[in-house]
């Protein structure tokens, strides 16, 4: 279960807001990338998010490049998920490979309001907030692996850590 406030961004958020260019090459570890997120586009998300948290997008959410530090600088920031109505390729991939939830489920994403309390149950699939109960479709086995383990690397370390105990 995952709980939290909303942050609602609009379509098209792009990667060089999610966390900007300007980083890619100098911020480095956990904290500093965390505090430069979406510093452009809401300066006070770092300083204020709180683990469990949902940023909720429109259309296009995570459009523009491959940056991971996108997804990574929300998944240090302790955001619980992102839900959207629709999400660039490559961001749902960097942020499923992190251990990030990203969750498409339009309704939601149009109901849900700025700082509403948001539920997300992953065995039921459904999305809770004031503005009502949304039902998302269900992930596959691997997505679900993934983030289990909390990311794709730790998934891979953990079946290789399981084969040679098999062996």
């Amino acid at each position: 279960m995952i709980r939290g406030r909303a942050w609602k961004y609009g379509d098209n958020v792009n990667t060089d807001v999610l966390f900007p260019g300007k980083y890619t090459y100098t911020a480095r570890g956990r904290d500093e990338i965390a505090s430069h997120a979406l510093e452009d586009l809401d300066p006070a998300f770092a300083a204020n998010v709180c683990d469990g948290d949902v940023i909720v997008g429109g259309r296009n959410f995570g459009c523009g490049s491959s940056r991971e530090q996108a997804a990574t600088c929300l998944v240090y920031n302790g955001v619980g998920a992102v839900i959207a109505q629709s999400f660039a390729r490559i961001f749902y991939r960097n942020a499923i490979n992190n251990g990030l939830l990203a969750i498409v489920c339009p309704e939601a994403a149009q109901a849900i309001q700025q700082q509403e309390h948001v539920s997300i149950d992953l065995e039921r699939r459904t999305i809770e907030s004031a503005s009502g109960r949304f039902e998302f479709p269900p992930l596959s086995v691997t997505v679900r692996e993934i983030l289990e383990a909390g990311g794709l690397v730790a998934q891979v370390k953990r079946r290789l850590a399981s084969a040679r105990t098999a062996s």
